[in-house]
């Protein structure tokens, strides 16, 4: 058996709403977004800026507050609020998968 790397859901343009450097860091992402994606609670996470180079690699945790997208610790160094972010997690798998996403608007809903 050989097991592959593949995508397995992800949030494309979610916008980043608080940044919090004085936390020992994760990325807070808001529960329905994770429940529409499958993202798990501490499950890691890629972290792709849109509009510059900034890359980062965290974990996720559930945030009570709809839309939300609060990067924390360090990883708040390297992003601020409005910036465009794609948050992406990976699975091992021989199977066949079929990624969940989320397309985002401006206040994190979802249009598709």
């Amino acid at each position: 058996m050989q097991l592959v790397n593949v995508l397995k859901c992800k949030l494309h343009h979610a916008r980043i709403t608080h940044c919090q450097v004085e936390y020992p860091g994760s990325i807070g992402i808001s529960r329905e977004l994770m429940a529409a994606i499958d993202l798990l609670e501490n499950e890691l996470v890629h972290v792709w800026a849109v509009d510059h180079a900034a890359r980062i690699i965290t974990y996720a945790i559930p945030m009570d507050e709809p839309g939300v997208i609060q990067l924390k610790g360090g990883a708040a160094q390297h992003f601020k609020v409005g910036d465009r972010v794609v948050i992406a997690a990976f699975v091992h798998t021989d199977e066949l998968f079929e990624p969940r996403a989320a397309v985002l608007d401006a206040h994190n809903n979802i249009v598709a």
